[in-house]
């Protein structure tokens, strides 16, 4: 495991960046059973594109994803801004490439090369989306993809929210937004127009996970056949998806 030590003089955005990463890390709920049915199930959509023999995943968190992605045998590269989240990792991925540091401070080794890279909720997080889709075009060997997946702002369940009152507005961050350090929330063209401004050509775009109640109400009430079906239909209807999904490309 290869972590990259911090800059002398930290600007103090930074500094602040990565204590909120490591206060995110503390309390994270991304391996709750819907959670972990969620990244699951995004992953069988990345399984469809892969291609080559190389993956970069991008803000891998508990490494759920990155455990699917292991399966695979691909020369694995993860960037993880939490420090908690990099120890845990270099512990049970011991023959992956674990690189602490915000995306913004991320260089390749050697510059290498990635037939894959993989951003699994990560984009409502950063200061700059477009800032680093861009940086991450240029990591893309020749015929590479980018494989992104975010919260949809039109899901069913924030549209009923915002007509029971207790959504301002479906952009608006909810409860669970605000304690995963999201800092906005996509619809399927804000989300398709940070690809076009980072100058990527979208080569798909979907969506997964028809959403109509809460995560506490589907943890509660839903059988795994449910969870199953839903994900399934929310690729029927990406607009209204409670997760959408790009697959990019440099020109």
């Amino acid at each position: 495991m290869r972590h990259i030590a911090p800059m002398l003089e930290m600007s103090a955005s930074a500094v602040a960046e990565r204590e909120r990463l490591e206060r995110v890390a503390n309390v994270s709920l991304y391996t709750t059973r819907t959670g972990r049915a969620t990244i699951e199930y995004s992953f069988r959509i990345v399984r469809r594109h892969l291609t080559g023999t190389t993956v970069l995943e991008m803000g891998p968190a508990e490494g759920v994803m990155s455990e699917l992605l292991a399966n695979t045998g691909m020369t694995m590269t993860l960037v993880e801004g939490s420090a908690l989240f990099c120890s845990d990792l270099g512990k049970r991925l011991p023959q992956a490439e674990v690189v602490h540091c915000l995306f913004e401070d991320f260089e390749p080794s050697a510059g290498r090369k990635f037939d894959n890279i993989v951003l699994g909720h990560v984009l409502e997080h950063v200061h700059d989306p477009v800032h680093i889709l861009s940086r991450a075009k240029h990591w893309l060997a020749p015929g590479g993809r980018i494989f992104a997946a975010v919260p949809n702002a039109r899901s069913l369940h924030r549209q009923a929210a915002v007509m029971m009152g207790l959504l301002p507005s479906e952009h608006a961050l909810n409860e669970m937004d605000v304690h995963h350090g999201h800092r906005r929330v996509f619809d399927p063209e804000s989300f398709r127009n940070v690809f076009y401004q980072a100058g990527l050509n979208i080569d798909i775009f979907g969506g997964y996970w028809l959403k109509p109640v809460s995560n506490a109400q589907i943890e509660r009430d839903w059988s795994t056949d449910m969870l199953e079906a839903f994900m399934q239909l929310g690729e029927r209807y990406p607009d209204v998806a409670g997760e959408i999904y790009v697959l990019a490309s440099a020109p």
